[in-house]
């Protein structure tokens, strides 16, 4: 399994007391499978995202990714593991305005350390990868909505994660582009094998997933079969 939740409780300061926002989660996620996860808002799916992401430590449980348990890990090593096997797709593509779409894909291997020549072709590689081969030069705003969001993906495959946790990547985008959007990440994860989490609010697409799960005050439990 390339993403392992195992009993993942995590809770908050609420006044006095604790507001409990994931309460004995358990997920596993193997390479190659998409796992779109629904459920109303506040019901603890981004909490869900930012555990697996290590970017939040739980109360308990334990966080496997791609076989390297992240119990015990300091911040630096945590940051590490992000930028060498996690990607992240974040609600809004928050590009940076003055670089051009392949430019954006380089500050991530320029960050790891990459040689930039290996960066370019790199980042040449997948924005053909996500259809966007001959917009490598387009700054963000020459650039739709649709395709904003595919150098989004793109970046977060940019230093070749085994896990790829994407946040409502849709919610900007006409039905259509939306489509295409979920289309290309279903390919994605097969073609490099990536462990996906996907958290959405649409689902007139969720046939395409490997699996549905649904948040509902901070447990999971399997979709219905008339969700699917």
């Amino acid at each position: 399994m390339s993403l392992l939740l195992d009993d993942i409780t995590l809770t908050y300061p609420d006044g006095r007391g604790r507001l409990t926002a994931l309460d004995r989660v358990a997920l596993d996620v193997p390479a190659g499978s998409l796992t779109a996860v629904v459920g109303p808002s506040g019901s603890g799916k981004s909490s869900l995202l930012a555990v697996a992401a290590t970017l939040v430590t739980p109360d308990s449980g334990r966080i496997v990714v791609d076989g390297a348990d992240t119990a015990g890990l300091g911040p630096a090593a945590k940051a590490a593991l992000r930028r060498e096997r996690i990607g992240i797709v974040f609600q809004q593509p928050n590009l940076l305005p003055s670089l051009t779409a392949a430019e954006q894909l380089q500050v991530m291997a320029h960050v790891s350390g990459r040689l930039e020549r290996t960066a370019r072709g790199r980042a040449l590689e997948l924005l053909d990868a996500v259809g966007l081969a001959a917009e490598a030069g387009r700054r963000p705003h020459q650039l739709s909505g649709g395709q904003r969001q595919r150098v989004n993906i793109a970046r977060a495959l940019m230093n070749d994660p085994s896990v790829l946790l994407v946040d409502e990547p849709t919610s900007a985008l006409d039905h259509e582009r939306g489509a295409a959007v979920l289309d290309l990440l279903v390919g994605l994860t097969r073609e490099r094998a990536t462990a996906t989490v996907l958290v959405t609010h649409d689902l007139a697409h969720l046939e395409r997933m490997d699996r549905t799960v649904t948040m509902t005050d901070g447990r999971l439990t399997p979709a219905p079969a008339a969700s699917r």
